[in-house]
This record gives structure tokens, C-alpha cells and sequence, in this order.
């Protein structure tokens, strides 16, 4: 059995809406392991990208719990979640959030830099990873300067370069053309095979999620299989 990358247990999370509390999460179970993929679909307002949040640290659960290899999330304080946010995950959005202001490379770089990297050691690494998304042209270009789907592949090169344990993505194909999200598709699952990174992608995306080695879906709060 490959290593159990990111696990949740029980996990329930409730909003209010005026007088209302809404039950967005009851009782979500999830294992991810090395080198897996898997999607999770629903309903727009279905709770998916709530989820997403918790198994990445950026939002607590009322109840259960989340563990990154291992480690609980409510046992952290917010400096430790962020660095295992920063050491194991990488995140990936319909949006690329580049920094328009940076080039390719810099934007890539960043992570590392946050982790202490000189400037050139974070560069090569960079450099390296856009290689490997198709990319070692325009690594001098800034985002404006890139069409869409260069720009969701410096996004994934960005979320990529720490060498996580696993990749977090919400839609990251919902913006692009079919021939660049079929691209992005491969790349994914290229990517899975080569560094052994687990992602889970949350799309609306019925071919992508196909790809996924597993399908679930988020239904009135509840996680469950997709056959």
C-alpha cells in the first residue's frame, strides 16, 4: 500500500444563512494516497469547494478532523499549518492568480523563495519545473504576455516546485479551451505517474473527472462514490 498523503474523518461544517444554519459538510470520509487522483463533483453550491478548503488547511471544520501525512490540522497552530501548506501542497484554481507584475520564472519561483531559497537556486528549480509543463520559452514572459492555457501551466509548474505531496485544484480547467484542457488532462496525470504527487481536482468537468483514478461525488452533504 503507497503512503497515505491526506486523510479526513468525519468531517462536518455548517454556515449560517440569517436565522438558518445550513449543513454544508455531514460527515465527509477521505483517503488520498501517493500518487492518486481523484475528482469530486456536485451541484454548484454543493459544498465543494468548502471541502477543498478544509483538506487544505485554509478552513476549520466544526467537527472531525484532517491530517496531512499524519499530522492533524487542529493540532497546529496557524505558522505550522502554513508551512506544511508550503512544504506538502500546492494549489491550483479556475483562476491562475499569477502576479502580473512577475515573469514566468518569478512566479514559479515564489514558493521557494518564501522557503528560503536563494533567488538563483529557486531560479534553476523554476526553470526546471516550466520544462516540464512545455514551458522553458517563455519563462521570461509576464502573465499578460502568455495565452490562457500558458498561464494555467505556469499555475501548475507554481504548484508543483516545492515537490508536494499533493496538488489541490478547483475547476482548473473551467476557463480554457477544449484542446488546452485536454492538454492540462495530460499533463495532470503525467505528472501523477512521474513525481508521485496525489491530486484532487474538484470540476464540473465529466471527461476529467473520468480521467481521475476515482470519482466522488458531494451530494446534501455526504461524499460518496461515483460509478
Amino acid at each position: 500500500m503507497t503512503q497515505l498523503v491526506l486523510e479526513c474523518r468525519n468531517i462536518k461544517k455548517c454556515y449560517a444563512e440569517g436565522p438558518q444554519r445550513v449543513e454544508v459538510l455531514r460527515g465527509v470520509e477521505l483517503q488520498l494516497h501517493a500518487s492518486e487522483s481523484i475528482a469530486i463533483v456536485g451541484a454548484s453550491g454543493s459544498g465543494k469547494s468548502t471541502l477543498l478548503n478544509m483538506l487544505g488547511g485554509l478552513d476549520k471544520p466544526d467537527d472531525g478532523e484532517v491530517r496531512l501525512l499524519d499530522k492533524a490540522f487542529s493540532d497546529c497552530n496557524e505558522n505550522v499549518r502554513g508551512d506544511l501548506r508550503n512544504q506538502y501542497l500546492g494549489f491550483v484554481y479556475q483562476f491562475h492568480h499569477l502576479l502580473p507584475e512577475f515573469t514566468a520564472i518569478e512566479n514559479v519561483s515564489m514558493p521557494l523563495l518564501i522557503r528560503g531559497l536563494s533567488r538563483k537556486a529557486a531560479a534553476v528549480e523554476a526553470m526546471g519545473l516550466l520544462e516540464r509543463v512545455g514551458l522553458q520559452a517563455r519563462g521570461l514572459h509576464k502573465p499578460a504576455e502568455l495565452s490562457g492555457g500558458e498561464r494555467q501551466r505556469v499555475a501548475i509548474a507554481r504548484a508543483l516546485v516545492n515537490k508536494p505531496a499533493c496538488v489541490l485544484m478547483d475547476e482548473p480547467t473551467g476557463n480554457l479551451d477544449e484542446d488546452n484542457a485536454e492538454a492540462i488532462q495530460k499533463l495532470m496525470l503525467d505528472l501523477s505517474k512521474q513525481s508521485q504527487t496525489a491530486f484532487v481536482v474538484v470540476t464540473h468537468d465529466q471527461q476529467l473527472a473520468r480521467k481521475m483514478h476515482r470519482c466522488f461525488r458531494l451530494d446534501h452533504g455526504k461524499l460518496e462514490p461515483q460509478l
